[in-house]
């Protein structure tokens, strides 16, 4: 089976890129996996965890900050980008600076409602969670 070629980026640089069995990742609508040879795709991505399986069989994991992924398919494989505002690999995740943010949002909210807050809490949660699996 041909790889997939995968590319993580955000607007500052090129996160994670090469070749990959699999590709797992969170919708808004629930989770979705890309195999090679996938027909054309393109979905709003949740926050939460995206999961790269390489070609050896080992897995790389990051978070990623909503965004969109795109699949391509045709004569030179299938191309899966992921475009988000912000993505970190798993060993890249600073545990203690992602839980200080976790109490600053969850203070934050404990005075007033604010979506920016409930966002950046969302973010930070899934920052701690993938640290810890880490």
């Amino acid at each position: 089976m041909a790889a997939l070629d995968v590319h993580v980026v955000t607007p500052e640089r090129e996160v994670w890129a090469g070749a990959a069995r699999m590709v797992v990742a969170r919708g808004v609508a629930g989770e979705v996996g890309i195999l090679p040879g996938h027909a054309p795709l393109l979905i709003r991505l949740a926050i939460g965890v995206l999961r790269i399986q390489r070609e050896d069989g080992r897995w790389e994991v990051a978070v990623v900050d909503g965004g969109f992924l795109h699949v391509t398919s045709g004569e030179q494989g299938t191309r899966v980008d992921v475009l988000a505002a912000h993505a970190e690999m798993a060993g890249d995740i600073d545990r203690r600076a992602a839980e200080a943010r976790v109490e600053e949002m969850r203070a934050r909210l404990a005075q007033a409602e604010d979506a920016e807050a409930r966002a950046e809490l969302a973010k930070a949660l899934a920052r701690v969670e993938l640290a810890r699996g880490a």
